[in-house]
């Protein structure tokens, strides 16, 4: 990650924890704000072998922490203020609290939101503030909606609301904190939190290492979007050049200079995570909860999971902050694709075996009883076949034996387990024309979805026939789909309807299909 240090002499004063714990236990922010559950999780509680607690802030009415902070700030204005009204900007979670403030208080509000924010984020914006509300797209992240902000203020004088770096917003989101401690008095490990900017993690610890200070905190990032992580072991505010927007409310190039003054007083330690076990999370808190947090809202979670994994059993509880729920329908597909890799529970392997006959056959011997996720194929050299295979496993060591599988049958086999471009792009491409597909017929299979039923179709397949095109991928659905291309040749068409009717799975001849003919037929 590029970086480059930031020199700027502070803003604003600095307050102390002591400051901030007095205005957290007056904050106003109950007014809109609810006390959001602490919920066992007994899932991950029983995989990890600790008492895992999941603090439910997208129980919010906006889906979020964030309304604590905006409302706590706003509340305060004196008449002048709340007669020039408030800017703000945010990736989306601040602004909904913003414009339900506004609302409530009858405050004219201009918020800018990044054009990178979710659809789903800023229609919740124009919802909650209606005419009080009026929304600025500008920039790619939060840093750059900041600067829009800041020069629309000097035109309009508004009173700024800072997502963050604000001694009352920081405060409001204190009241988490103040929370968690009163619903769980009993022995606490750890608690950790999700850092964009750092206002929840500075709030949380600065209350919790003044009330508990036996009570780690641990602020969790995503690596793409580190900068407390970075400034906190420089000694100094780090902006970055660029951030990830996977996690978009997290998504800040720069952290505060509040903020990064108590995290560097008060928190423990950071971790960061990548995307997939930011994925494999949000599917964790689904489990547990049948709702569906954003990437930002799991970061916590799959801290916890990397902590417990490098150090083990805890003493004490451990709590996640489910920061918010705010999550773009359209990025579910992604978020499943990406799970499993995320929890180890996908192996993704490109392996090279013979063109030639019965060796499908010692290719699914090598995978013994292991479920496959993905199957892609498509003929391409005369001598080699290339395959593209996903397979579910429960352990790394799985993973390695398979891998010694495919090499004890003379496979050629590349782990891809954890290549990005694999991940994202190359599994999608596996296929075009191909000289060598002559007499190949194009069906769409269906089969019921359970463990081991692809293997089970594959073993089927008549060995007389060469397949010449193979691309399956579980969706988890109750039947599995699957498109096959076989090479027949013509004088064997009955012989091959015969197969057919006594195969048993329902198929459709797509031979004919036009974009068939158009992409993968030469």
């Amino acid at each position: 990650m590029n970086a480059h240090v930031e020199a700027r002499p502070p803003t604003h004063p600095m307050i102390s924890g002591r400051e901030l714990l007095r205005r957290a236990s007056t904050a106003q922010v109950y007014d809109v704000a609810r006390e959001t559950a602490l919920e066992s999780a007994p899932l991950m509680s029983a995989r990890l072998a600790c008492n895992v607690l999941l603090k439910r802030e997208d129980q919010q009415p906006v889906f979020s922490f964030k309304l604590r902070g905006a409302y706590n700030r706003m509340v305060q204005l004196d008449a002048s203020q709340r007669a020039r009204g408030v800017i703000a900007a945010s990736a989306g979670n601040h602004a909904q609290g913003v414009a339900l403030a506004a609302a409530k208080l009858g405050i004219r509000a201009t918020i800018v939101m990044p054009v990178t924010a979710p659809q789903v984020k800023i229609d919740a914006v124009r919802r909650l503030g209606g005419d009080a509300v009026n929304i600025v797209l500008a920039g790619d992240s939060y840093s750059d909606a900041q600067l829009e902000a800041a020069r629309l203020q000097s035109v309009g004088l508004q009173t700024f609301v800072h997502p963050f770096d604000d001694a009352d917003v920081i405060a409001g989101q204190a009241t988490v904190a103040l929370e968690i401690l009163k619903q769980h008095p009993g022995p606490l490990h750890a608690v950790f939190v999700p850092v964009g900017g750092g206002g929840l993690l500075a709030g949380i610890a600065s209350c919790i290492k003044l009330l508990r200070p036996e009570v780690k905190v641990i602020g969790v990032q995503a690596t793409d979007s580190n900068a407390m992580t970075q400034s906190l072991a420089a000694g100094k505010r780090i902006a970055l050049t660029d951030v990830g927007l996977f996690a978009d409310g997290t998504a800040v190039k720069q952290v505060g200079e509040l903020t990064f003054a108590l995290c560097r007083q008060y928190v423990d330690d950071m971790l960061t995570v990548d995307t997939d076990a930011i994925c494999a999370s949000i599917r964790d808190i689904y489990q547990e909860t049948r709702s569906v947090p954003e990437p930002a809202g799991a970061l916590a979670l799959a801290g916890l999971k990397q902590y417990v994994a490098t150090h083990g059993a805890c003493d004490g509880a451990l709590v996640a902050i489910v920061s918010g729920a705010n999550m773009n329908f359209d990025r579910l597909r992604f978020v499943a694709e990406r799970a499993e890799v995320g929890e180890q529970r996908e192996a993704v392997f490109a392996v090279t075996i013979p063109e030639q006959r019965g060796s499908f056959r010692r290719f699914c011997a090598a995978l013994g009883q292991h479920s496959i996720t993905e199957f892609n194929y498509r003929i391409g050299d005369a001598a080699q076949a290339h395959l593209f295979v996903g397979v579910q496993t429960s352990h790394r060591s799985e993973r390695e034996a398979l891998i010694a599988a495919f090499h004890a049958q003379n496979f050629g086999v590349l782990d891809l387990t954890d290549d990005e471009l694999a991940k994202l792009h190359l599994r999608h491409m596996i296929g075009g024309h191909s000289a060598l597909a002559h007499n190949e017929r194009l069906y769409r299979f269906e089969f019921p979805e359970r463990p081991g039923a692809l293997i089970r179709f594959l073993r089927h397949l008549h060995p007389d026939w060469n397949v010449s095109l193979f691309h399956y991928r579980n969706h988890g659905a109750d039947y599995g789909r699957i498109l096959v291309g076989i090479q027949v040749p013509d004088d064997e068409q009955a012989l091959f309807q015969r197969f057919l009717d006594t195969l048993g799975y329902p198929c459709v001849d797509e031979s004919d299909h036009p974009a068939y003919r158009l992409l993968l037929r030469k």
